[in-house]
């Protein structure tokens, strides 16, 4: 199995990308990374080149770039060259923890949609109560959608859970404001409707109180409204915890209360940590696009690539594809 990484990419580039790479090749048999990327900066951290080579470029695409111009623009881009590996069959899948509005154009112009798909979508999963996680999507590769877009993300979701997250008949849930049925605007109730006939375990309207808990496996949305369920999820994530640092920080008492649980919290910051659950999926394309998070370190990195890995060992793109093939998509 080849991917290629766009080893530029995120905060901590290149050096968590490259020791992210170098434990990857050490744990997964018949893997080859190809990472793309200033050479020399790339060869400061990698200490073992075994199964991994280097396409050099020193063009990067920043988080300040508008993201389409960039891609058009910068032809020799890390994350560009990335994508069009992928596109040459020389790569299997590919992984960028950089610019996401670049990624996504570099998916659409580069790497290509699945015919039948009419957006892709990005599909991050997220942690639950119970420690299986979730799927939601869309989480901003699209603001707006019609019904059948929505169907479409119902049906590729669906496909990942099943195939990379060995759940059996995932259950797929709708994100609205309310769980009867008609509940909603224009949008959440034609959507609702085709979603009935469409070949998941649909189990109608979710509410956003409830996906942490286990709702459903895989929970639909347009990319707007997904996009602020993910930051706010992520901003709570992050408040709560500066809320229980600053109270067990308060006196000597809570301090050593603190040193009694410290196990315990680390615990649960892991339950809560993305780099647990890999990247964000860029599905409705005609290979694995990953967008690890910005921040990613190493072992975040590893995650994308074994999440990377296990879509191109059980087929995800080409079980949508003949999955889609089969379905007659209701237009608007």
């Amino acid at each position: 199995m080849r991917l290629a990484i766009d080893a530029m990419g995120g905060d901590h580039a290149p050096k968590e990308i490259v020791l992210g790479a170098m434990d990857a090749i050490s744990q997964i048999e018949n893997l080859h990374i190809t990472l793309i990327g200033d050479e020399n900066k790339i060869k400061e951290y990698l200490t073992n080149e075994k199964n991994i080579d280097i396409i050099h470029t020193d063009v990067v695409i920043t988080s300040d770039d508008e993201p389409v111009r960039a891609v058009r623009r910068k032809k020799n881009a890390s994350l560009v060259l990335m994508a069009q590996e992928v596109k040459d069959k020389k790569a299997d899948a590919c992984i960028s923890a950089g610019n996401t509005g670049a990624l996504m154009s570099a998916g659409l112009f580069v790497v290509g949609r699945i015919p039948g798909i009419d957006r892709p979508a990005l599909s991050p999963t997220l942690p639950t109560i119970d420690g299986n996680g979730f799927l939601l999507l869309d989480v901003g590769a699209n603001v707006d959608a019609k019904p059948n877009h929505l169907v479409q993300y119902a049906v590729m979701g669906s496909i990942y859970v099943e195939k990379v997250r060995s759940i059996k008949n995932p259950t797929v849930g709708l994100l609205n404001v309310g769980t009867e049925d008609g509940k909603g605007n224009d949008l959440t109730r034609k959507a609702f409707l085709q979603m009935k006939e469409a070949p998941i375990n649909f189990i109608g309207n979710v509410e956003a109180r409830d996906i942490l808990s286990g709702a459903a496996d895989v929970v639909v949305t347009d990319g707007f409204s997904g996009n602020v369920a993910l930051k706010t999820i992520e901003g709570t994530a992050m408040t709560m915890f500066s809320m229980l640092k600053e109270t067990f920080m308060a006196s000597m008492k809570t301090k050593l209360a603190a040193g009694m649980i410290k196990n315990d919290l680390k615990g649960l910051k892991r339950k809560l940590d993305y780099s647990e659950y890999g990247g964000a999926g860029l599905f409705g394309l005609s290979a694995p696009v990953i967008k690890a998070h910005g921040s990613s370190n190493r072992r975040a990195i590893f995650s994308a690539i074994k999440q990377a890995c296990h879509m191109v060992e059980h087929n995800v793109t080409d079980t949508i594809k003949t999955t889609v093939e089969s379905i007659e998509f209701e237009k608007e």
